[in-house]
Order: structure tokens, then C-alpha cells, then sequence
């Protein structure tokens, strides 16, 4: 009786043993068949199971972070999840200013050599000139050890208040500046000049929140010095905010006309349109674009277009017509979801097709021939159409320019030159003054010499021919940057070899 007992008991035992477990396989079941492929308690779950059951300790922020970048990143090529450090730097972008010491420099030969002073911003209250060549960041060498560019930003720039010790080289010299950063504004106009008595051109780089208000303002002094007629550059340039490509939109159309239009699934139909009281209504407008053209870009572009204000001239845009909506979590971290697209006046849509190959999409339109033949081009491939196409300039390619561009030759040329001639090109104030300096300086002999004693580049005679026109106007610009003109001359001096603003200075 007592051996029975026991193997009652055991037999109970595993019974309920066998019992349970196959009421947990049959919840787990149960749970499988209730959360279905389009149940967001999926994501909870796994989240949950890996926090429980995971072999190893979880870090929850990286884990978080690489979720909510694959979820985003399933619904469209610009929905996207933002860390802290990316998010501040593309707010900072748009936003107009950032926290440095407000300079601008390049790095032709593993040295970073300043090509600007931002006017007003703490490196020109200091003593920084263009030309020093940057030797180390506080205690850190970066110069001559291949210093990555992007962290050479991110150890120069910081808090406003903050100080940071910049060691630079000015010729023989080595001088450390303590500099303590600042506000610096980032400017959305590049470059704004007349071309003639009565042409300006304008070079518009992003939309950003003080675009508008530095567009007026240029747009105003072109104005004073006898403007009838304005060529804006918008070629490159990636957009950024609606509002402020409306403002520019507003600023050329007359009472009610038709701006853009946006709508989605969860957005309704909202429409805007200009008031009339624009300043420039009454200006000759000529806009250039190409494939790097996108967003705000394209919707001030189609605005002018469709309303029949201006001519565009150059090559098909991108093709973003999304609108994304800003969120912010409070870990500093943040996402923009696609929630509308935008329509042109006309109903166009800008956005361009999804296709697998969306990241390389603008280089397929090489393959494709769109970039030398305009009936390659198609209204059902998103973005806008020029009026007037102008192939990409395929002539220029010639292999002294391309092995010259390679090794940056002429960019260090460029630097060379201005610390052999500091003391006249940073007197220089006049365009015309300018040219003329340019033209004596003697700079085809001496790049010449260079490319051959520095990277051993010498061109065939034939070869010569045709790059020299390029290869020297490159050369000229990069030069003539180091002057008091700065970027107007860079500018103004690359619009002598460029195919787009030729044809629109030949339209009348």
C-alpha cells in the first residue's frame, strides 16, 4: 500500500508537470494567433522578451534606437529616426546659426587651411585670417596625420562660453589663440552680385529660417545698384523649410496666386497662396535647377513655373516632394514622418517614384542619357522639369583636370599663392580690381610649375587646349576667394565656364 501511495504521487506530480507545460506552449500559441504582422504589440513583445529573457545584460538606449530606425525606415526613403548628435546637428543647419568660433576652411593636403573669418564671430575678433593653416585643437595634432574632417569639426566647435586653444601656423610663425565660441549664423545666400548694368544673380544654398530675410535683403541692394532682371541659383540645393520657400514665392506673385498645396491620408487639402503685396513683383526672373535641386526647392521652382513668373533653366530636381513632420523625445533624441506630399500649382506631384533604387536614382539618369538628352526626361518621374534643358558638360572632363581634381591641385595652389601674395589679395575689395590682379599675376605659368614639382601632372599640348579654360577659372576662383570678396568672387569668376547661366543670359 505504501509503494502504491508513493507511485500515485509521483505519477500526480509529473501529470501536473506534463499539464503546465503544455498550458504555456498553448498561451504561447494563444499569444502568436492574437498579435498578428500588423499588430504594433509586436514590437512590445520583442522588446519585453529580449529585456527577460536575453543571455546578456541589454544596453536599452542603443537597442531602442536601432528600433525605431528600422521601423522608420520601412515606410518611405525620408521618414527617419534622429539621435541626439544628428538631430542638433541638422536643427543647427536649418535654425541659422551654431555654436564655433566662426571660421570656414578646407583641407587641401591633410591640413586644414582657414578660407574665411565669419565677419563678427569670435575667431575675427581674436586675430584668425584666411590662410592660417590649422595645427592643433587644444592638446589634440591635426594637422599632417590624416585627422578626420568631420572630427576636426566636432573638436572645434561647442558651447557658446566655452573656450578652445587653436594653435595655427601663419607663415613661419606658430601663434595659439585661445578663443572662446560663440552664436555663429550660417547664411542660406552664398553669393549675390550683379553680372551687368542690370542682371543680378543670386545663389541660394538652403532654406533655412533666416532665408527669407537674407534674400530680401540682397535681393533689395541688387536692387539700389540697378537690377531689372535676377537669375537665382538654386542648383544643389537640398531645401529645408515651407515657409520660408513660400515667402520667396511671395515675394514675385501677384494676389491669390497659387503657391503649393499639400495633402495626405491623415492631412486635409491646405493651400498656399500669395497676398500680393510682394516687393519684387514686377523683376525679370530666370531660375536655375538640376538634379541636386530638391524640396523647398522644387516648390519654389514649380511656384514660379506653374504661375508662368519665371524661365527655368538647367536639368530635371530630385524629386522630394514629401512633407515630414517633426518629433521630439526628451532624451534629445527625435523623427521626422512623411505625413503629406506636396502639389504644384498646376497639381504636379514632386515626389519621384519609390523605386529599389531610390538612393541612386540621380546616378541612373547618367545611364539613362537624361543628363545630355532632353526628351530622356519624364513628367511621371517626379520632380521638375526645366523649360530650357542644358546637358551636363561632359567636354570638361579631360584627364589633367580630372587627376588635378584627384589631388586637389589646384586648391593647393591656391593656398601657396596666397601665402606668397597675403599682403594684395587681402586688400582686394573690387571685382574689377580683382580681375585685373588675376590677369597679371601670371597664374597659368605658375600652376603649371606647380602640378609638375608637387604631384608630377603635366598635360599633353592637345590635352591642354581642353582643360585649360577650366582648369584656370578654377584656379582664379579658388584664388580669388582669399580676397576681401570671398565666396562673390569664387562665384562670380565659375559663372564665366558655366553652360547653365550661359543659356540663361543668351534668353531674352
Amino acid at each position: 500500500m505504501k509503494k502504491s501511495s508513493i507511485l500515485i504521487a509521483l505519477l500526480g506530480i509529473v501529470i501536473g508537470l506534463l499539464l503546465a507545460v503544455l498550458i504555456q506552449q498553448i498561451g504561447l500559441r494563444r499569444s502568436a494567433m492574437r498579435v498578428s504582422g500588423a499588430d504594433w504589440r509586436k514590437v512590445s513583445l520583442i522588446l519585453q522578451s529580449i529585456d527577460e529573457n536575453y543571455v546578456d545584460s541589454v544596453d536599452r538606449a542603443k537597442v531602442s534606437d536601432a528600433v525605431a530606425a528600422a521601423a522608420l525606415s520601412a515606410l518611405d526613403p525620408h521618414s527617419s529616426y534622429m539621435p541626439p548628435q544628428i538631430l542638433e546637428e541638422t536643427e543647427a543647419d536649418l535654425t541659422g546659426n551654431f555654436d564655433g568660433i566662426g571660421i570656414q576652411f578646407n583641407v587641401p593636403n591633410d591640413t586644414a587651411v582657414v578660407i574665411e573669418v565669419i565677419p563678427g564671430g569670435p575667431s575675427e575678433k581674436i586675430g584668425l585670417q584666411p590662410g592660417d593653416r590649422l595645427l592643433k585643437v587644444d592638446s589634440t595634432v591635426i594637422a599632417g596625420v590624416r585627422f578626420p574632417q568631420d572630427s576636426m569639426v566636432r573638436r572645434i566647435k561647442g558651447v557658446a562660453g566655452s573656450k578652445v586653444l587653436v594653435t595655427v601656423q601663419r607663415g613661419r610663425e606658430v601663434i595659439p589663440f585661445e578663443i572662446t565660441r560663440g552664436k555663429i549664423p550660417t547664411y542660406s545666400v552664398d553669393a549675390a552680385f550683379m553680372v551687368n548694368d542690370t542682371t543680378g544673380y543670386l545663389r541660394l544654398s538652403k532654406f533655412s529660417r533666416t532665408t527669407a530675410d537674407e534674400f530680401v535683403k540682397s535681393a533689395l541692394e541688387l536692387s539700389g545698384e540697378g537690377m531689372k532682371e535676377l537669375v537665382v541659383d538654386l542648383r544643389d540645393n537640398s531645401g529645408g523649410y515651407l515657409d520660408q520657400a513660400c515667402k520667396l514665392a511671395n515675394l514675385f506673385l501677384p494676389r491669390k496666386a497659387m503657391i503649393v498645396y499639400l495633402e495626405g491620408r491623415n492631412r486635409k487639402r491646405e493651400e498656399y497662396r500669395a497676398d500680393g503685396r510682394g516687393p519684387f513683383q514686377d523683376i525679370g526672373l530666370k531660375v536655375l535647377v538640376d538634379e541636386g535641386s530638391a524640396s523647398a526647392s522644387e516648390i519654389l521652382a514649380g511656384a514660379l513655373q506653374d504661375n508662368g513668373r519665371a524661365t527655368l533653366y538647367g536639368r530635371r530636381t530630385f524629386g522630394k516632394g514629401l512633407v515630414q513632420e517633426p518629433f521630439f523625445f526628451t532624451d534629445g533624441s527625435g523623427m521626422r514622418i512623411t505625413v503629406a506630399r506636396y502639389y504644384t500649382p498646376s497639381g504636379r506631384c514632386i515626389q519621384k517614384p519609390y523605386t529599389e533604387d531610390y538612393d541612386y536614382e540621380v546616378l541612373r539618369r547618367y545611364d539613362t542619357g537624361e543628363m545630355i538628352y532632353a526628351d530622356s526626361m519624364r513628367v511621371e518621374k517626379g520632380g521638375i522639369l526645366p523649360d530650357v534643358f542644358v546637358p551636363i558638360d561632359t567636354t570638361r572632363a579631360g584627364a589633367f583636370y580630372v587627376a588635378c581634381n584627384r589631388k586637389a591641385t589646384a586648391m593647393r595652389f591656391a593656398s601657396a599663392f596666397f601665402d606668397a601674395h597675403r599682403r594684395e589679395l587681402s586688400e582686394i575689395g573690387d571685382y574689377g580690381r580683382l580681375l585685373d590682379y588675376l590677369d597679371r599675376a601670371g597664374l597659368e605659368r605658375q600652376f603649371l610649375a606647380f602640378a609638375k614639382d608637387r604631384d608630377g601632372l603635366v598635360p599633353e599640348n592637345e590635352e591642354w587646349k581642353t582643360d585649360r579654360q577650366y582648369v584656370l577659372t578654377q584656379v582664379q576662383a579658388l584664388v580669388g576667394r582669399y580676397s576681401k570678396l570671398g565666396d562673390k568672387a569664387y562665384y562670380h569668376l565659375f559663372l564665366q565656364t558655366d553652360d547653365t547661366f550661359k543659356a540663361a543670359m543668351a534668353a531674352r
